[in-house]
């Protein structure tokens, strides 16, 4: 049985470059709010990301960035005057995933004791949180006294899904903004393309959370860098999300943003170097791993009002297009919405979704699908190299059978042979 363990950079050597890069960051720094591009695959060292602002830099206008180039640190959204600064994001060197996500794995840890069907769980409780940010990283991040229609633009510009919200009176990160904050406005503020959605033009972010809050609040939900994967992957399944914030519990600064596709990569990079659990070679049908029942969909002239209803309703992420004959011929996301504040055309929602499909500004390649006969084995293959956030299970015909998401993966992976069953449909 092969052996395996942590990485090729010692343990030592990592929590002392983290440490260095405690005592250079020092306490928290204070900012107004600050919006970066989106993190990147790492490919030399880059300078430290800060977020200060030098002070005799003049004010930009509301809601326009500093001009500070996105490789000296972060692009900053700022308010006319603030009084406080979000803190300052920690100086780091950690090894890089993707090229080089983590150099090759080095066999180091004993695991020959480990059961073959529990080696991905022990991989993933031997590995931190820490392991698994890039070497060069950018978070974008938004005081809560920014305009919401600002924010989500700026979401649009960094091509970025969601960004922690920092509020100056109590000095800390209190909520995430994502596109489901989006499409939860226009799902309620609606009407027709004659009436302007004053709730999206005009108020702020801290109004929004203030009314939205109200009925449904839940406290950030967030992970030390020192905090196991395998808890990452439970905190994430279990409170149905689709972002967790690595935040620094010493110096309160937010490093990272961890996602299921994040994890499932950073895992399937180093499948090859360890045993192969049987149930990877059983297949979906067998292992009965997705949603296969009440399916949500919607048909290429559905009305786009009436898709955001259904990401609402059904807390879904995405929703299969199909024909008359059931057949899938697309299928349209909850980031295909953020499409609506790229093109400023949220205003006539009445458009079906085929005409609102047109204006993707992201290359599409078709629908990925699989079938249930497949192993699982090819289908984490497939999902990590597509790079998406699900596959749409199909029959012979083409005919939509069911969904299976990340989340569905990584419950199959790491917390069903751990005994442990948080699942339910996760939402955005």
């Amino acid at each position: 049985m092969k052996r395996f363990g942590s990485l090729r950079r010692s343990k030592k050597r990592k929590e002392e470059e983290r440490a260095a890069g405690r005592r250079q960051s020092g306490p928290p720094s204070l900012t107004a709010s600050g919006m970066s591009s989106p993190p990147s695959t790492p490919t030399q060292t880059p300078s430290p990301p800060v977020f200060s602002v030098e002070a005799q830099n003049p004010t930009p206008e509301r809601g326009e960035p500093h001009s500070r180039s996105p490789s000296e640190g972060t692009l900053l959204y700022s308010l006319p005057s603030a009084s406080a600064r979000p803190p300052r994001s920690t100086s780091r060197q950690v090894s890089g995933l993707f090229e080089g996500m983590l150099d090759k794995l080095e066999i180091q840890g004993a695991a020959s004791d480990v059961p073959e069907n529990d080696m991905y769980i022990h991989f993933m409780k031997s590995h931190k949180c820490y392991d698994i940010i890039p070497t060069s990283s950018k978070l974008v991040v938004f005081d809560t006294s920014l305009q919401v229609k600002k924010a989500f633009f700026a979401l649009v510009a960094n091509g970025v899904r969601a960004a922690p919200l920092w509020e100056t009176k109590r000095q800390s990160f209190v909520g995430m903004l994502t596109i489901t904050d989006f499409i939860i406005i226009l799902h309620r503020y609606y009407k027709s393309p004659l009436v302007q959605i004053y709730e999206l033009e005009e108020h702020q972010i801290e109004t929004w959370r203030e009314l939205y809050l109200q009925e449904t609040f839940k406290p950030l939900v967030s992970i030390s860098p020192d905090a196991s994967l395998f808890d990452a992957v439970y905190s994430l399944i279990k409170n149905k999300i689709h972002r967790l914030p690595i935040i620094d519990p010493v110096t309160g600064n937010a490093l990272y943003i961890l996602t299921h596709k994040r994890v499932l990569k950073f895992l399937q990079l180093f499948m090859c170097e360890m045993p192969k659990p049987a149930f990877m070679k059983q297949t979906l049908g067998e292992m009965g791993i997705g949603t296969y029942t009440n399916i949500a969909f919607i048909h290429p002239n559905t009305p786009v009002i009436k898709a955001l209803n259904l990401f609402v309703e059904r807390r879904v992420s995405a929703l299969p297009v199909v024909d008359d004959s059931g057949k899938v011929v697309d299928i349209y996301s909850k980031f295909d919405v953020i499409n609506l504040a790229a093109e400023k055309t949220y205003n006539n929602l009445d458009v079906t979704v085929t005409q609102a499909l047109r204006h993707r500004w992201q290359y599409f390649e078709g629908v990925l699908k699989c079938n249930r006969l497949e192993s699982l084995d090819t289908i984490v293959d497939r999902i990590v190299k597509a790079e998406v956030h699900r596959l749409v299970v199909v029959d012979e015909h083409s005919c939509i059978e069911g969904i299976i998401s990340l989340s569905d993966i990584l419950q199959a992976l790491v917390l069903t042979p751990a005994g442990g069953d948080p699942k339910e449909s996760v939402t955005e």
